[in-house]
């Protein structure tokens, strides 16, 4: 494979950042000089790829002084260059010619999201003509990086008014062609940029008849213009060295969402899924509210406000990393034997210190202190490892025991267990009436999830006498019961194009209740909540996709 394609998606956008930052050249880490400083200009969809890949110390590294969004006041900097990293919206470039107007900056690097078009173009020439401004724009560059990268190997296409190009937005029946032109125009442009970004051009599959063929066709369309166009193509040049004919080109499989409605409605039990299910967790970002005491205060007191904190959980950290897909329990393991192993270094130290504070009186005192030296050397020097494994410790104890809060009040092992039965077709132990109507197993919305499972993965609908029955005991729980109108009449359309997705055979085994963190030095309480091993599951995606790298025909 070229070189070239071998470098994570994240890297290539980090890359990609950090030469616009550095007025599109090469960024070059060894050169002695000091960077360079300057001003970077933001929207909030700037704001948010640059967010989950630099941190503010690496834009100060690359002479970022201030980030500033598009749309905030800002004060005029005559003698600085500004980098604008914008999308390239009107209100957006009425934005920038009033910048150029009121001669802001010392000069303008303008680099759009994803490509500007030749009209808007125009209206910044003339703004800058206007404003007597042209020699101050120094450059103007489409970035082609319209997409969030949040891991090595995963992204998604907008944080900012994702509603409109959702599951909803594509479905809903009062949708009109133009409103579903636009929203698959985002999705195609994001999709664009990141082959862009990847230096490479994929191999299309998509599920037929439905919005993903439609992108599909789009996208397709798109790639070979710009192939065909091989002055300015993007995807040729020294852009990407010699990569962009080698045989590898990667697969992109577009797939409807209807095709497995169960997975995004299933509770989970690993700690990455929980984190984003129970917690506020957006682009890496968790945001927790720490509960402060209120069992202390005076009767009568007014609760005292929560605290909002929010912890980065980004691929350098390692915990993270390691754990993000195990079950929670391990996780709560793991925390505890990191916390245990923090302390013995800690008390090491402490002992250390004690023993260098002794008088150098007597013999013994003086060969401990020759030896001791060294250890305390060693142990000096390894303080800030030390204190960045503290903080870690502290990040994901705090997490955890947020996560662990929800599984306790809602009885989130329940729900996942018995939802894994359903999906894997096992027999029941309990009634699904009972969960339903248990008043303290989980929030009306927990219930909703769990009965839209059983009746999108039943092979045979429930009869109507039952369904009235189990609707009469989820309006009881409080449930909307909007959504089960739409599966409804979404399971009898789908009946009638294929047969139901199936989950594969597996199971999920209990073991016991969670002997070993139970002991009473463990920070997490967790009794009661079971010990559930997960099994490898075949989700009807991973079959799809299987399917396509062995050639195999698949309707």
């Amino acid at each position: 494979m070229a070189a070239a394609a071998a470098a994570s998606i994240r890297e290539r956008q980090t890359v990609a950042l950090k030469r616009m930052l550095n007025f599109n050249v090469p960024h070059v880490k060894n050169s002695t000089g000091e960077p360079v400083w300057k001003v970077l200009i933001y929207d909030r969809f700037g704001q948010d790829i640059i967010s989950p890949l630099l941190s503010v110390k690496e834009l100060r590294d690359m002479g970022i002084t201030l980030h500033l969004l598009l749309h905030s006041d800002r004060d005029p900097i005559p003698d600085v260059p500004a980098v604008y990293f914008v999308m390239p919206s009107e209100e957006n470039i009425d934005r920038m010619c009033q910048d150029l107007r009121n001669q802001l900056y010392e000069s303008y690097y303008l680099n759009f999201i994803s490509a500007i078009s030749r009209s808007k173009l125009e209206d910044i020439a003339n703004a800058a003509l206007a404003a007597s401004a042209v020699a101050q724009v120094a450059k103007v560059f489409d970035q082609y990086l319209n997409f969030i990268t949040l891991e090595d190997d995963m992204f998604v296409l907008c944080n900012q008014n994702k509603e409109l190009v959702s599951y909803r937005a594509i479905n809903r029946p009062d949708i009109t062609d133009t409103e579903m032109e636009t929203v698959m125009d985002t999705i195609v442009d994001s999709l664009f940029c990141f082959f862009v970004t990847l230096g490479a051009v994929p191999i299309i599959r998509c599920s037929r008849g439905t919005a993903a063929e439609m992108v599909a066709v789009k996208l397709d369309k798109k790639l070979r213009e710009n192939l065909r166009d091989a002055r300015n193509s993007l995807f040729t040049g020294d852009t990407l060295g010699a990569g962009q004919f080698s045989f590898q080109r990667p697969l992109l499989v577009l797939v409807d969402r209807n095709i497995d409605l169960a997975t995004p409605l299933h509770h989970t039990w690993t700690y990455q899924a929980l984190v984003h299910d129970v917690l506020d967790f957006h682009l890496n970002r968790v945001n927790l509210e720490e509960s402060s005491g209120v069992e202390n205060s005076p009767a009568g007191a007014r609760p005292k406000r929560k605290n909002k904190k929010s912890y980065d959980l980004t691929p350098v950290d390692k915990f993270w990393q390691k754990h993000k897909g195990s079950p929670f329990p391990e996780v709560a393991e793991s925390v505890q034997q990191e916390l245990e192993s923090y302390r013995a270094q800690e008390d090491e130290v402490k002992r250390l210190k004690s023993i260098m504070g002794l008088e150098g009186e007597d013999e013994g005192a003086i060969s401990m202190l020759s030896d001791n030296t060294a250890k305390l050397t060693s142990a000096v020097s390894s303080l800030p490892e030390l204190l960045e494994k503290k903080r870690l410790i502290d990040l994901h104890t705090n997490v955890a025991t947020a996560v662990l809060e929800h599984i306790k009040a809602r009885k989130l092992d329940v729900y996942f267990e018995y939802e894994e039965k359903i999906m894997s077709k096992t027999t029941l132990d309990k009634s699904l009436l009972d969960i339903i109507s248990d008043p303290d197993a989980g929030t009306p919305e927990d219930k909703m999830r769990l009965f839209l499972i059983y009746y999108i993965s039943a092979q045979q609908a429930p009869s109507e006498a039952d369904l009235e029955q189990y609707k009469k005991a989820l309006t009881d729980a409080g449930c909307n019961l909007n959504p089960l109108q739409y599966i409804k009449q979404w399971k009898a359309f789908a009946k009638m194009a294929s047969a139901p997705a199936s989950y594969g055979n597996t199971t999920t085994k209990s073991m016991g209740l969670l002997s070993r963190v139970m002991n009473t030095g463990s920070q997490f309480v967790m009794e009661g909540v079971k010990n559930l091993v997960l099994k490898q599951q075949n989700l009807p995606v991973t079959r799809i996709l299987d399917n396509l790298m062995e050639m195999k025909s698949n309707p």
